[in-house]
């Protein structure tokens, strides 16, 4: 029975940690989730030099020499928690893929500043 904590999301193990080591006895461990891939790394960094994640597309998103754990997962947990919210319609004059009604790009932004009363006549 769910208690209504079902994963929004799930991987095949195509997500890889990497544990990189000084020796040869490098380990790859593949994972069904982020969340599983952060508490693997979380529990066994210390046996490696470097720890990286690897998303199912080959690219690293995780490397322990960039950022710590800890850091990273509180990024992650941010960025899909703004994923997951909705977001207003908004229709970029200056077609930016990037601008949203609560985030506008940097020409939006100057615009609603310039359209302010504060710098009205």
């Amino acid at each position: 029975m769910s208690d209504g904590f079902d994963p929004t999301e799930t991987y095949d193990g195509r997500i890889m940690v990497h544990l990189l080591r000084d020796s040869q006895d490098n380990e790859e461990i593949p994972c069904s989730s982020f969340r599983e891939a952060i508490e693997v790394v979380k529990k066994k960094r210390h046996l490696a030099t470097v720890a990286k994640i690897v998303d199912r597309d080959d690219d690293v998103v995780f490397s322990s020499i960039d950022v710590d754990i800890e850091t990273w997962e509180r990024v992650w947990k941010s960025e899909k928690r703004s994923l997951s919210v909705t977001v207003e319609e908004y229709d970029c004059p200056y077609d930016s893929i990037s601008c949203f009604a609560d985030d506008l790009c940097v020409q939006c932004k100057m615009d609603k500043l310039q359209d302010s009363p504060r710098f009205s006549n």
